[in-house]
């Protein structure tokens, strides 16, 4: 593999997030226009990384990373763009169900 075809991750200094290590991976991009597959891919980033109480903290119910972690938050703003409300979201994870179909947004006819 040549030099030039490597990716590398960089590290970006926290902002406060309640990262352990002071550090925090940058977030994953968000899609130029939320379809429906993304829309799945959220729910299930949402549902299997869930908080849970630890003994250190709220941890992700997935990874035990701190939690939110990266492809929570990065479910929860797509969903957020698909126009659900953040209790809407909490329902979501409270629910647990991984396959649960979001409603296509209601567009004005």
């Amino acid at each position: 593999m040549s030099s030039s075809t490597v990716h590398r991750v960089r590290r970006v200094a926290s902002s406060g997030t309640g990262e352990a290590s002071g550090e925090v991976l940058r977030d994953i991009p968000l899609p130029p226009y939320v379809t429906g597959e993304d829309t799945q891919f959220a729910v299930r980033a949402v549902v299997v990384h869930a908080p849970q109480r630890w003994s250190g903290g709220v941890v992700c119910r997935n990874d035990a990373s701190p939690h939110p972690c990266r492809l929570h938050r990065w479910g929860t703003r797509v969903l957020a763009l698909r126009g659900l409300r953040a209790a809407e979201i909490a329902a979501l994870i409270e629910r647990g169900d991984p396959t649960a179909v979001v409603p296509p947004p209601n567009r004005p006819a």
